[in-house]
């Protein structure tokens, strides 16, 4: 006999908030700005294919990385001395190339195995602002000069955080800094990314090849609908948004804008890729290179993805040093680039 049952119907249907957001604003300047809508989706392509080799190289290096498993190479940071877990975690932390929901389990393995609280403060506060894609995408669109010297705030502000911790390690801030964690899960691989050696020559695997072309589509799609979104966003951002006012409030030299920049930055984004073509488009309304700066710093460290990360694993009062370390390092990093630049 035939299987007459129906579908279930508690089935969610689940929209992208990027194509979502994508084919509204579409639609709008579609009924608003009828006369706009072709030089929008042409302006907004031309600038997606000008990132087009930055993109490629981005989900590229970021597909070998986890198809060789060298973000296992991460966990060798969290042994040995103090003081050397610290600043390796803040260049590790910079350079590798996790998700958020794959630092929740690596972080929660790593402090339950005895890592000092001050290395995992500085990989935290270094990991969501810079990794190999975005310092492709950064460099394609804001200027090398820009994107190095973002690691190096992102290495600075690790160092700064991860420090700062270690000294205060017995004080009320810090002491018992952990939650009860339930059991994780997410979006990411079960595996775990610290077991196991480095496999370099990936394509001899089957497992391996197949964690390549799923990890490449991933990102690609990824950068995709998040740069397409923020490009088109940063096309009707210089279009219709007085440049006076943006240099008014966030341009001219001083503490002032550089605080402000950090301030607004902190709540301001969900995405990281996506800030680099807005903060490009600020930019070039009247925005100071050190409030870009802290824009992007302060924005990154507290973004959505980072900040859940974070609160999930420890008690309110670590989380709120976490974002006051992000806070005054975006500062202090926005006013050393308004210096020398």
């Amino acid at each position: 006999m035939a299987d007459t049952t129906a579908p279930s119907q508690s089935r969610k249907i689940r929209i992208d908030p990027a194509w979502a957001a994508l084919a509204i604003i579409l639609a709008l300047v579609a009924v608003l700005d009828r006369a706009n809508l072709w030089p929008t989706i042409t302006a907004t392509t031309k600038s997606l294919l000008h990132t087009a080799p930055f993109i490629a190289f981005a989900v590229f290096a970021v597909a070998y990385l986890k198809a060789t498993g060298a973000e296992k190479v991460a966990a060798r940071v969290f042994q040995g001395n103090p003081v050397r877990m610290v600043m390796l975690a803040a260049l590790v932390g910079g350079m590798a190339p996790f998700c958020s929901c794959e630092v929740i389990p690596f972080i929660a393995a790593m402090l339950a195995l005895g890592a000092p609280l001050g290395a995992v403060m500085a990989f935290w506060l270094a990991s969501p602002l810079m990794d190999p894609a975005m310092f492709a995408i950064t460099s394609g669109t804001l200027g090398w000069e820009f994107a190095l010297a973002k690691t190096v705030a992102a290495v600075g502000i690790g160092m700064f955080g991860g420090f700062a911790t270690l000294l205060a390690a017995r004080s009320v801030v810090f002491a018992d800094p952990l939650r009860p964690q339930p059991q994780q899960s997410g979006c990411c691989s079960a595996r775990k990314p610290f077991e196991g050696a480095p496999v370099w020559a990936f394509w001899q695997e089957s497992e391996r090849r197949q964690v390549f072309g799923s990890t490449a589509r991933t990102n690609a799609i990824f950068l995709l609908k998040w740069l397409a979104l923020a490009y088109l966003l940063e096309v009707l951002m210089v279009r219709h948004v007085p440049a006076e006012m943006i240099a008014t409030v966030l341009g001219g030299d001083g503490v002032g804008p550089v605080l402000l920049g950090a301030l607004v930055g902190a709540p301001a984004y969900l995405n990281g890729y996506a800030a680099v073509p807005l903060v490009n488009g600020l930019l070039e309304q009247g925005m100071s290179p050190g409030a870009a700066m802290s824009f992007m710093i302060a924005g990154g460290v507290s973004c959505v993805p980072a900040a859940v990360a974070v609160w999930a694993l420890v008690k309110p009062r670590v989380f709120f040093a976490y974002a006051g370390f992000a806070l005054i390092g975006a500062t202090t990093a926005g006013l050393v680039w308004q210096a020398i630049t």
